[in-house]
C-alpha cells in the first residue's frame, strides 16, 4: 500500500518578502517554508495554523491554497504537500518554539529562488507557484467527521 506523507507549506508574504525558516538537516544549514506533517484528526488548515504557530512563533491562518505536490526525496520517501499562503501587512517579529527552527528569516523571492540551501526543490517550486498569482480558496479543502 502506498502511504506517502502528508504535510503542509506556507508562503507568508509581506512587504515584498517571504517569510523562511532556518534549520539544520544532516548537520547542513537548509532554508524552508513554514512546513511540517499532517497529525491524526487534524484538519489540513489546523495543521498549517499550528505549524506557523510553532515554527515562526506567529498566529496566522492561511488564506488561500496555491496549490498540491506530490513528489518523491532522494531517499525515496514520497510526500503529498498541501501548499498555502498568507498575506500581511508587515514582517513581523518572529520567535519559533521548535527546537529544530534556528531562526527565521524574511526574504526576497530572488533571494530564495538564487539560494543553494534551499532544503528540497519544493521550496523554490512554491516561490515559483507563489508568483505566478494562481490561488485556490480554503473551502475546495472540506474536514468531514462523522
Amino acid at each position: 500500500m502506498f502511504t506517502p506523507h502528508i504535510t503542509v507549506a506556507c508562503v507568508i508574504h509581506a512587504q515584498g518578502k517571504l517569510l523562511v525558516v532556518e534549520e539544520r538537516v544532516d548537520g547542513a544549514v537548509t532554508l524552508n517554508q513554514p512546513a511540517g506533517h499532517l497529525e491524526a484528526q487534524e484538519s489540513l488548515i489546523g495543521a498549517m495554523e499550528r505549524e506557523i504557530l510553532e515554527e515562526t512563533g506567529l498566529t496566522l491562518s492561511p488564506e488561500h491554497l496555491l496549490g498540491v505536490h506530490q513528489w518523491t526525496a532522494k531517499d525515496g520517501t514520497p510526500f503529498i504537500r498541501f501548499l498555502f499562503s498568507c498575506e500581511i501587512a508587515a514582517c513581523l517579529t518572529t520567535a519559533p518554539q521548535d527546537d529544530d527552527i534556528d531562526c527565521c528569516h524574511w526574504l526576497t523571492p530572488d533571494e530564495i529562488l538564487a539560494s543553494d540551501q534551499l532544503r528540497s526543490p519544493l521550496v523554490a517550486e512554491s516561490v515559483t507557484l507563489w508568483q505566478s498569482g494562481q490561488r485556490y480558496p480554503l473551502t475546495v479543502l472540506n474536514w468531514f467527521e462523522q
